[in-house]
């Protein structure tokens, strides 16, 4: 299988110095997407440093499979990195990982492929799924959402200030042909949108709404977290890049959290030696320099966080 799309990782030399990276360190890259982070990991380990890489995408598995078919050192799973901790468990690292890597969002390969549906730039079915094997399409959903629910993922995961507006002109679009093809769909959005930002597509909210929606993508970040503080050990570091708003606050939200340490109930007479922080934030967010943004426009609005275990 080659690798026809081109995929430049976001961050990558500021991701790889948060990592702190150790010859013979244990890692995990829970979304390897087409292994820009993954084989810059594998330069810097020794021979007895080791990669273990996740991603819900067959197509990324198996061109992970491919471009490190001879790589000893390297291990990829197929699944949800909701279950890291399981993963980490079957290598033997529980509470031994030197650090853990999540690249937020859709892949570039994912977006340049029409067919995958994940872009309104491009005509293809209107899949958006991470894994197509499993759950229902974009396409699916919309035959039966309700206005009400589709107006509600619209508001609560693209920030759309119009949400009702153009949920209202998909669902009566959808009374007289069915709605299959991306650009289809964000014809029908653009019509009904009043007021377009500059220089972003109308479209762009309402999109990444059914893409987070469809692959549960908030749920599983939520999930995922804690585990990864599981799975590291003293000293090991947790990198997440995020592409928008609403990853960005859960991650900042769960740093802040655990740097504060455990939380008991009010008015107990609590020492502050009891309170035990799990992690301490490493530097402020990091944000990516202008040369990359002129070189790989994706990464405008990544933003990298980075934490270290300490309890």
């Amino acid at each position: 299988m080659t690798n026809e799309y081109e995929h430049r990782p976001v961050l990558l030399e500021e991701t790889i110095t948060a990592l702190n990276l150790q010859r013979d360190g244990l890692y995990v890259d829970c979304t390897f997407g087409r292994g820009g982070h993954a084989a810059r990991i594998l330069r810097a380990l020794g021979p007895n440093g080791r990669l273990l890489a996740l991603d819900k995408d067959p197509n990324a598995v198996a061109a992970a499979r491919e471009q490190f078919a001879h790589e000893p050192r390297f291990v990829i799973e197929q699944g949800s990195f909701t279950k890291l901790e399981f993963c980490v468990a079957e290598q033997g690292w529980l509470s031994n990982v030197d650090g853990v890597l999540l690249d937020l969002g859709v892949s570039s390969p994912q977006l340049d492929d029409a067919e995958r549906g994940f872009s309104f730039r491009r005509d293809g079915e209107l899949d958006m799924r991470m894994d197509p094997n499993s759950g229902s399409s974009a396409a699916q959903w919309l035959k039966t959402v309700k206005e009400q629910e589709l107006a509600q993922v619209f508001r609560d995961y693209g920030e759309e200030r119009y949400a009702k507006r153009i949920a209202r002109a998909v669902i009566k679009a959808r009374e007289t042909q069915p709605i299959t093809r991306t650009k289809q769909l964000a014809e029908i959005i653009a019509q009904a949108h009043p007021k377009w930002e500059k220089g972003k597509d109308p479209a762009t909210r309402c999109f990444q709404a059914i893409r987070i929606f469809i692959n549960n993508e908030l749920d599983e970040l939520h999930r995922v977290l804690p585990q990864a503080v599981n799975c590291l050990k003293i000293g090991g570091r947790l990198a997440v890049i995020s592409f928008h708003s609403l990853e960005d606050r859960i991650v900042k939200r769960f740093i802040r959290e655990q740097c504060r340490g455990d939380n008991f109930p009010p008015g107990l007479p609590i020492t502050q030696a009891l309170i035990q922080p799990h992690l301490r934030s490493v530097g402020k967010a990091i944000h990516p320099g202008e040369q990359e943004v002129e070189q790989n426009p994706r990464a405008r609005s990544s933003i990298l966080r980075v934490a270290e275990k300490i309890h």
